[in-house]
């Protein structure tokens, strides 16, 4: 490839830079037994690109992202990671051994862990031994530290954690939520400093302040990244590159996730037209082939060998299967569902403080707020599962619930048959057109076809057993949907058809999400839970509320700006002048004595290891000590500076 350079009159062509290739994956296939995932695929991944994979539920991508980050084995092909390339991997579930959280980061196998250790133990040698060997140890481990930027990583940890809402090191990790542990991992994946990150489902149980934040440091970093994801605001933002998996083949696109939704519908309307054509071709060839005689010259072979080529372009074109949501809608009548003074605290934790609320018909709520603020707790009891503190709850008699519930995931029975789950809650079901449908129809508009409806639920992905249990949901003709998460795990086809479905469901929905796109969609006013009981109302779309929190933040600022301009700009005559107490003119001279005795020391210890610079044990001690003294002087600095404004 090549660049050209204007020079006024003429032009130059220069080459482009190679690209720094970092991943190879090469003719990668999967074979699960019942069924194959993909077969003979290629990706590479370059410094720079911050890619997305993207496909249906079942389609292999999470096992394709384990494979690439070589957690898991091919049945054929080869993964090469660049040689000297750190790479990096947050799978969708993580998992970890069992300890407390700051034995998992002392015990971390990560690379800056490692070199950590390695500075320690050539720092303990040369302490035990100095000598020429031990002495470049130690530099060669200084220098790696640098190199790592591993210095502060204690404190660059702690401070992650802390954003993610993880303060408690002594915590044991078995006592984890699948939350705390997802945002434990991120938290180790950023923190290696890889050339490459591989995510599977990032977004997945963290709160929305949390995504945008990891948005916005994803977005601005230097790593490569291969991630998997259905947050489509956060593709949009963070990818420059999107990859389609479709019928175990990849589809390479550049651009964001808005740009893969044009292209890809240009390629599809192009592709249907060709079709089209290779149709119609296909009718006369089809007349020709029929007509023409056993006996064929070379000239008629080639048409035969030209006309099968056009059969097959003609029937690519078969319908792709898609998913239909149509259940019928229980009536609804006048009275739906009125809240009524709620409280509901555990021990500290403050959940609700008389909330009032009286739901009307057709309203769409969305719940934001952060982890562990009570969003699900409301739900529970809203559904008669918890039990408010006080207050009453008032449900109408028409209103029938359909309950999309974190914990109603575990209902689904493992080593039950796909259709037996569907059986059980009816064997035929009606539509909202009127007609009836059995349970095996309903999966295949669900896209679970024949085939797979014979499976154990067991063996469906993450993604797949979500439908199922939606479809669980759905089929008992609610009139109030509420849906807590419902969006972790869905493939984007599947959050498409959600959507459209909601936006022309004519009951109630109340729904607690953190993909901001569905929020946006759905929902026309949102409850923020803020904390301790408090829980604000506002009117509008969740982009809209982030908006009103910017402005607000900034005359905030704006306010904070000018109350200090003020103060500043205000005669300090005004001010009253505060005299020191006895203690404290005690303190101040006392300070003084101290501050001329610590310069002195810290003159001498300076002039020590000048002149004992080869007597490793005199610098040593002489060195923990100028430390300590340069602290004190600055501290006692500090309070001698504060006393002498009022000595003044």
């Amino acid at each position: 490839m090549l660049s050209t350079l204007s020079c006024e009159h003429f032009f130059i062509q220069l080459p482009l830079p190679p690209l720094m290739n970092y991943l190879n994956g090469e003719n990668l296939s999967k074979d699960l037994g019942e069924r194959i995932l993909f077969q003979n695929l290629d990706l590479s991944i370059n410094k720079g690109d911050k890619i997305a994979l993207v496909a249906n539920n079942g389609t292999g991508k999470s096992s394709l992202l384990k494979i690439l980050a070589q957690v898991d084995e091919p049945d054929n092909g080869i993964v090469r990671l660049r040689k000297g390339i750190r790479s990096a991997y947050l799978p969708q579930e993580p998992v970890f051994d069992e300890g407390t959280i700051q034995e998992l980061i002392d015990n971390s196998s990560t690379h800056i862990m490692a070199t950590i250790r390695a500075y320690e133990a050539s720092l303990e040698a040369q302490t035990a031994d100095y000598n020429t060997d031990t002495q470049r140890a130690f530099e060669n481990a200084s220098a790696a530290m640098d190199e790592a930027d591993a210095w502060d990583f204690e404190r660059k940890l702690k401070e992650l954690l802390t954003r993610f809402t993880i303060t408690d090191y002594d915590q044991q990790i078995s006592l984890l939520s699948g939350g705390q542990k997802k945002r434990l991992a991120i938290s180790l994946a950023i923190l290696q400093n890889p050339d490459l990150l591989m995510l599977d489902e990032p977004t997945n149980h963290l709160d929305l302040d949390m995504i945008e934040w990891l948005e916005n440091y994803l977005s601005n970093s230097n790593m490569s990244i291969l991630m998997v994801s259905h947050d489509r605001y956060f593709l949009d933002s963070v990818c420059n590159q999107i990859i389609e998996m479709t019928d175990g083949r990849l589809q390479n696109y550049s651009g964001n996730y808005a740009y893969f939704l044009e292209k890809k519908a240009e390629m599809e309307a192009a592709q249907t037209a060709e079709i089209g054509k290779a149709q119609q071709l296909m009718k006369t060839e089809l007349d020709w082939m029929r007509r023409s005689p056993k006996a064929r010259t070379t000239k008629s072979k080639s048409r035969i060998s030209s006309f099968y080529d056009i059969e097959a372009k003609a029937k690519s074109g078969k319908k792709t299967q898609d998913l239909e949501l149509s259940v019928k809608m229980s009536r609804i009548g006048s009275k739906i569902l009125e809240l009524k003074k709620l409280y509901k605290a555990y021990d500290d934790t403050v959940i609700l403080k008389g909330f009032d609320y009286t739901f009307k018909k057709g309203e769409r709520i969305g719940i934001v707020g952060k982890n562990g603020c009570g969003k699900s707790t409301f739900l529970n009891m809203i559904m008669d599962l918890e039990q408010p503190d006080s207050g009453k709850i008032n449900r109408g008699e028409t209103i029938v619930f359909g309950y999309y519930s974190q914990e109603g995931m575990k209902n689904l029975k493992p080593q039950k048959r796909v259709i037996d789950v569907l059986k059980d809650v009816a064997e035929v079901i009606t539509l909202a057109d009127g007609a009836k449908v059995t349970a095996s129809q309903m999966l295949n508009l669900f896209l679970f076809p024949p085939k797979m409806q014979n499976q154990l639920v067991d063996k469906l992905s993450g993604g797949e057993k979500r439908r199922l249990y939606l479809l669980t949901v759905l089929m008992q003709n609610p009139n109030f949907l509420i849906l807590d998460e419902p969006t972790n795990d869905l493939d984007i086809l599947t959050l498409n058809k959600l959507e459209s479905f909601l936006a022309d469901f004519g009951g109630c929905i109340l729904l607690v999400s953190h993909d901001r796109y569905f929020l946006d969609r759905i929902v026309e006013h949102i409850f923020v839970f803020e904390g301790q009981g408090k829980i604000r109302d506002f009117n509008g779309s969740y982009t809209e509320y982030r908006v009103d929190q910017e402005n607000f933040a900034k005359k905030q600022k704006k306010a904070a700006k000018q109350e200090a301009l003020a103060l500043a700009e205000k005669p300090k005559s005004e001010a009253p002048k505060n005299k020191l107490s006895f203690k404290e003119k005690y303190e101040f001279d006392t300070l003084e004595k101290e501050l001329e005795d610590l310069e002195i020391e810290k003159g001498t210890l300076e002039a020590e290891l000048v002149a004992n610079a080869t007597d490793f044990d005199v610098v040593a001690k002489a060195s923990e000590r100028l430390g300590k003294v340069l602290q004190e002087i600055t501290t006692k600095s500090d309070r001698w500076l504060v006393l002498s404004e009022y000595e003044g």
